[in-house]
């Protein structure tokens, strides 16, 4: 019996359909991929749903960075490309947010020496 054939994005050998991961745009979101999945504890801990929307999460960041490097090489950004800009940046929040990204409060309390430095000295 002939073995069960998986796709090369299935099998982690390609970014995805079409896509080359050779080049300077694949390999960031490669990184990217890579960075997130270890983020959410790595290969082993991820679903495929979650490595799906890493997937997409990644695509849409290396695409805001290409936009971003648009922008500072023309020292400005057209209305329509800065109107893309914000909305692909919505939307990589709200998959950030389907993977876990959780805002994280800075503790901002001081501490015991920093009030005693504050403090004038008679």
């Amino acid at each position: 019996m002939k073995g069960r054939r998986r796709s090369t994005v299935t099998n982690g050998n390609r970014l995805g359909v079409g896509l080359d991961g050779r080049t300077v745009w694949g390999r960031r979101m490669r990184d990217l991929i890579d960075l997130h999945t270890a983020d959410l504890g790595g290969e082993s801990e991820v679903s495929e749903a979650e490595r799906s929307l890493i997937r997409r999460a990644a695509t849409i960041a290396t695409e805001l960075e290409r936009l971003e490097a648009q922008f500072a090489a023309a020292g400005a950004a057209d209305p329509e490309s800065l109107d893309l800009y914000g909305r692909q940046a919505g939307n990589l929040r709200r998959l950030y947010e389907g993977i876990g990204l959780k805002r994280r409060p800075k503790d901002i309390t001081p501490d015991l020496s920093d009030i005693i430095r504050a403090r004038p000295t008679a």
